[in-house]
């Protein structure tokens, strides 16, 4: 059987001060790079191929 998960009751993460410079910089870089990963284009699986007529 699994292990159940224990629900967290909390309404923030972290300290009760503002955010520092650095650490507001590094958040913005990071959501920067997922947004740029996300938006790139997807290399193709499987090659797409064209079907040639047969001409009798």
């Amino acid at each position: 059987m699994r292990a159940k998960k224990k629900e967290l009751d909390v309404d923030f993460i972290g300290g009760v001060e503002p955010l520092t410079k650095e650490e507001g910089k590094r958040i913005s870089e990071a959501i920067k790079k997922l947004k740029v990963k996300q938006s790139s284009p997807r290399k193709q699986t499987r090659k797409l191929t064209t079907k040639k007529r047969v001409t009798v």
